[in-house]
């Protein structure tokens, strides 16, 4: 049991507690300044061997620590348990404590009892029943035995660290609930395509049970908005959540920084792609044919496809692109500009009349589950009420009457200069009370 009590008088100690959120606020910081999740690839490219970034910095020590997922190591999962296991001891053998001594009260029954005090004064007169509603006008809860008082206010002041406390270990709650439960999935769909989220990229080992599987996502459209320049102004799709019967449950239209929400699931518009290109050759039925991006030099982006012209597939043309608005390129077997076409235009080709029926972009889309959210939204919610809370003063004054003196005093944890004049000015008031009171005895003896 000694053993015990040890223990948990380290794990208690405020200095332990501040290094460990100074250590946790370290790593968060690098989880979000190192990219989370990447391939080894990437890593090997953006952080490589020589020269090694800030000296030491590689993607052999990323990957070797677990840099790349930060939040999901064994390590960091082990320093919020025990910031957590620290904020739980200190409020047992600390906060709680505290708040019961604070409930509790003691009248003082001799004089030099006073002398212990911050502020005290021994008066020539006034009296409990005197002093008992100058107290309540200032909202102390007064109590009385015989000639003895003792009044307090702020006990909020008390309970907003237990507050604070509770409310740290709901956002590590939280935190380790949504590393142990959700996930990351992305998905490129086109347009008219519905899909189940299958591309899942990261999950925790209770993940499982938190991805959909009795809805799907059907994307109605997506569409992108271009400036006057021809750069891309937003991009644009319309969602819709179906159930395994096909029946609409939600459809919103998402666009960047605005997601859809659903089932705890969330969906953000991330990227898009060119997913296929839809043609007519003379009277025929219309082809949609896939489009892939192209390997070009420089950051632009390309998409291409192969049209024959002929049954045999001995001849046909390349059709090239490099945005939705509508136009395509096309190209013979020699490489050699033949024409540019929008979409609703024929071109003649080859012999044939080649017509641009559309063109059908695919949605990019971000995936995330984090079912520890609502814990940690009001985690932060009850610590600013308990932030507020803790900078109430509490304040606890004494009184005594004792052999023809008044004895006053009190003291409090916080706004020193304030609780100072409040006393003064109880003192004066019962200075005016007393003069009050001999005036009128005064006048009826008279």
């Amino acid at each position: 049991m000694s053993i015990f009590r040890r223990f948990v008088g380290i794990v208690a100690n405020l200095k332990l507690a501040i290094i460990l959120l100074l250590v946790i606020a370290l790593f968060s910081i690098a989880g979000t300044v190192i990219e989370q999740g990447e391939s080894l690839t990437f890593y090997q490219q953006n952080y490589p061997q020589e020269p090694a970034l800030f000296g030491f910095l590689t993607w052999q020590i990323i990957l070797n620590w677990g840099l790349n997922h930060v939040y999901s190591t064994w390590w960091y999962l082990s320093l919020l348990v025990l910031f957590g296991s620290s904020l739980t001891a200190c409020t047992f053998t600390r906060q709680l404590p505290a708040l019961k001594a604070a409930r509790n009260w003691k009248y003082y029954q001799k004089p030099r009892q006073f002398t212990k005090l911050a502020l005290s004064t021994e008066l020539d007169t006034g009296s409990v029943n005197t002093l008992i509603p100058l107290l309540e006008k200032r909202g102390y809860k007064v109590f009385q035995q015989d000639n003895a008082l003792y009044s307090r206010k702020g006990i909020i002041g008390r309970i907003g660290p237990i507050i604070v406390h509770a409310a740290m270990l709901l956002v590590l709650a939280g935190g380790i609930w949504g590393i142990f439960t959700g996930f990351f999935a992305q998905e490129m769909v086109p347009s008219g395509e519905t899909f189940q989220i299958k591309n899942i990229l990261e999950a925790g080992p209770l993940a499982n049970s938190h991805i959909p599987k009795d809805w799907a996502v059907k994307v109605n459209r997506f569409w992108i908005e271009y400036t006057n320049d021809g750069n891309i102004d937003q991009f644009y799709s319309d969602l819709s959540v179906v159930d395994r019967q096909g029946q609409e449950l939600k459809r919103k239209t998402i666009y960047v920084n605005e997601p859809l929400r659903y089932d705890g699931v969330t969906l953000y518009q991330t990227n898009w792609d060119i997913a296929a290109v839809r043609v007519r050759l003379n009277n025929s039925p219309i082809f949609q044919l896939p489009m892939a991006q192209l390997n070009v030099p420089g950051s632009g982006r390309i998409w291409g496809t192969w049209v024959p012209t002929k049954p045999d597939m001995s001849e046909g043309v390349s059709l090239i692109t490099k945005d939705l608005q509508g136009t395509i390129l096309i190209y013979n077997t020699q490489g050699e500009l033949v024409s540019a076409v929008r979409v609703g235009q024929g071109v003649e080709v080859n012999g044939v009349t080649l017509k641009l029926i559309d063109l059908i972009g695919s949605t990019g889309l971000q995936i995330k589950a984090d079912p520890g959210v609502p814990l940690v939204y009001t985690g932060f919610g009850l610590l600013m009420i308990g932030v507020v809370m803790s900078y109430a003063s509490y304040s606890q004054i004494w009184g005594l009457e004792h052999e023809g003196s008044f004895y006053f005093g009190g003291k409090t944890n916080r706004a020193q200069v304030t609780f100072e004049r409040e006393i003064i000015d109880i003192i004066q008031q019962l200075q005016e009370d007393n003069k009050t009171t001999e005036k009128t005895k005064s006048l009826l003896e008279i």
